[in-house]
């Protein structure tokens, strides 16, 4: 079933399309042109981002700042292993995968730091990234509260996730 979705869409724009009377062949070249224009505005702020967090996990600065903050988080019941990968799934997605497939290899997956990793890795955002990308498009330039309250909750379901399972 799932090798027909893209041919469905593609055939019900065709219909849609045919019955509104419309140009599907220009509005699909319009669209990509716009989307184009899109990728060059968005580029810059999507290297930055990507370079910044290489740089900060290759440098040792990751580390050194969730061996720091681990036993705040050991607080909240979030195990020593996972502050890395609560403090990159913030910022990068791919960073935060290499972490993840750290911790299954070393912890495994049916354990509870390896659940815990999956519920963090499988809920949470790149807040960092997303607010670049979107907030980028539209001109804000006001994130006073966009980025503290997005942590605050990435954490928030994190922590009770993670409560969750220990629960469980």
């Amino acid at each position: 079933m799932t090798s027909y979705i893209i041919p469905l869409i593609f055939l019900t724009v065709l219909i849609v399309s045919f019955f509104k009377k419309k140009d599907a062949y220009s509005m699909f070249v319009d669209g990509s042109s716009s989307a184009i224009d899109l990728m060059v505005g968005v580029f810059p702020y999507l290297i930055t981002i990507m370079m910044a967090v290489e740089v900060f996990r290759a440098s040792g600065v990751s580390a050194f700042v969730s061996n720091l903050i681990a036993p705040a988080l050991s607080f909240f019941g979030l195990p020593k292993e996972l502050t890395e990968l609560l403090l990159l799934r913030p910022l990068s997605g791919a960073g935060s995968l290499a972490i993840l497939d750290g911790i299954f290899t070393t912890y495994g997956t049916d354990t509870f730091i390896g659940r815990c990793a999956s519920l963090i890795y499988g809920s949470s955002e790149t807040v960092f990234y997303i607010t670049a990308i979107y907030l980028s498009q539209c001109q804000v330039k006001k994130l006073r509260y966009a980025i503290p309250v997005a942590l605050i909750a990435t954490f928030t379901g994190c922590v009770v996730g993670c409560l969750l399972l220990r629960v469980m």
